[in-house]
């Protein structure tokens, strides 16, 4: 009996947990995110790769608040960058480097994981785990032998934290250790049914490749990468820069889940990755990525810097990619600081009514940076132009008899009220400032009936 009573408690506690209200779920129409009390979740991401491994506390403390003040919902990182990988504090996470043994000594790795989840959790931010980097599967040390265990393991130790996001794979192929893949996803699952879970592929792919269809994969992920449209040369599509190819394709797949992009081009990297000559991405490609994702049906969005994804520190080694600046000074960079008012942007309008919608974009549109992206609601149409040179909107796409006009800034988040218009035929809208690339603006349309506030305002 007592042990019945045991069990019967578990359960009821393991049920509680996965019905709080300040978890996250897929939303009714499988294209969004939302918390358990039906409020939208917006998915504002940071790739903290190797924040497990490199930050002691006081510093896990500094980054996380600043990523709370800069408004991040989400950080990304990895539970095993190796097999070998150990604390800060020089603690090994596994006993022989063996996923499925563990290292449980008192204040090791595993307790300053749980620190930092719940240090998060009190700042409203979701960890989003990758249980192990691609390269620890393709080297065998996770594998179909080990791989249930140590699923087991991460799905008991986390199931009961309201805010852990699961992220398999790890920028490899999923048609690489398919078997160990859905292994890890189907355990993690069945264990853990009250959380989320993704899959990370390589650059220029997509998780919807190969697992759109596992009743493990909650939503879809996409990495388009760090190369230039000359630069992509051998991935699948070839699609380049254009990021919002990826989340288009996704969102008109049956049945419809969520997409986001989970590792674009990083602030403070260079362009093509590896060749340190080239020029380093910056705050306004990140802008572009991220609007372009979004408005073409994403439910949120992923930043990246390439000192903050390895942590890397002036005087401690070369580092990879080139990092011009230690992890402190990246933090704030200036395209962290703008992704929160995309948020902002998406969550001052009536946010589950969302679709992208390219019809409302009339005459001939541009290619490549100079595309055209366009997302509506019922009563509201952004329109996104990375380069502020004029475009046609094709008016009545929206409800209403008129629409108030604003320009609304990625870059400071102010929005400028440009008049009101007849809710009919085409107009062009000019932008502010001379056309030029990262002279980005979002055309905000709102029907005047329904009296919103200034957008980014709610």
């Amino acid at each position: 009996m007592r042990n019945y009573m045991k069990v019967s408690a578990l359960l009821i506690a393991v049920t509680a947990a996965a019905q709080s209200p300040n978890r996250i779920m897929v939303s009714p129409d499988h294209h969004f995110l939302q918390y358990r009390d039906g409020k939208p979740f917006f998915w504002l991401g940071d790739t903290a790769w190797l924040l497990f491994e490199k930050l002691d506390r006081n510093e896990t403390e500094r980054y996380l608040e600043n990523r709370r003040r800069k408004g991040f919902t989400v950080i990304q990182a990895m539970v095993l960058h190796g097999a070998n990988a150990k604390s800060a504090s020089g603690v090994a996470a596994l006993l022989e480097n063996d996923p499925g043994r563990p290292n449980l000594a008192p204040g090791g790795y595993w307790d300053n994981i749980d620190w930092v989840v719940d240090q998060a959790a009190a700042k409203g931010i979701f960890v989003a785990m990758v249980p192990a980097w691609g390269s620890v599967v393709k080297a065998g040390q996770l594998n179909l032998g080990n791989v249930a265990a140590y699923a087991t393991f991460l799905a008991h130790r986390y199931r009961d934290k309201p805010n852990v996001v699961w992220i398999s794979g790890g920028d490899t192929p999923g048609d690489q250790h398919t078997d160990v893949w859905n292994k890890l996803g189907q355990t993690l699952k069945a264990e853990d049914p009250g959380h989320l879970m993704t899959f990370h592929p390589f650059g220029r792919t997509q998780s919807s490749t190969w697992f759109h269809n596992e009743p493990w994969l909650d939503f879809n992920m996409f990495q388009s990468g760090h190369d230039r449209y000359d630069q992509d040369t051998s991935s699948p599509h070839r699609y380049g820069e254009d990021n919002w190819r990826y989340a288009q394709d996704d969102y008109a797949r049956t049945p419809p889940k969520p997409v986001v992009d989970g590792e674009p081009s990083y602030e403070g990297i260079p362009q093509g990755l590896h060749d340190t000559s080239q020029p380093y991405w910056t705050d306004a490609d990140c802008r572009r990525y991220a609007y372009w994702s979004v408005f073409a049906g994403a439910f949120g969005h992923t930043y990246g810097d390439s000192a903050i994804m390895q942590f890397y520190r002036q005087g401690g080694g070369k580092g990879s990619y080139g990092p011009k600046e230690s992890w402190t000074e990246a933090m704030d960079d200036p395209g962290a600081g703008e992704m929160q008012f995309l948020k902002a942007l998406m969550l001052s309008r009536p946010y589950f009514e969302r679709v992208p919608d390219q019809s409302a974009i009339a005459g001939q549109n541009g290619t490549k940076h100079d595309i055209v992206m366009a997302t509506r609601g019922a009563a509201y149409l952004f329109a996104y132009s990375y380069t502020g040179k004029p475009f046609e909107i094709r008016m009545g796409a929206i409800g209403g008899e008129r629409v108030q006009a604003w320009w609304y800034s990625p870059r400071d988040g102010a929005a400028e009220a440009i008049g009101t218009f007849a809710n009919q035929g085409v107009r062009t809208f000019q932008p502010p400032g001379a056309p030029r690339e990262g002279n980005d603006w979002v055309l905000v349309l709102d029907d005047v009936s329904k009296k919103f506030p200034p957008p980014g305002r709610r």
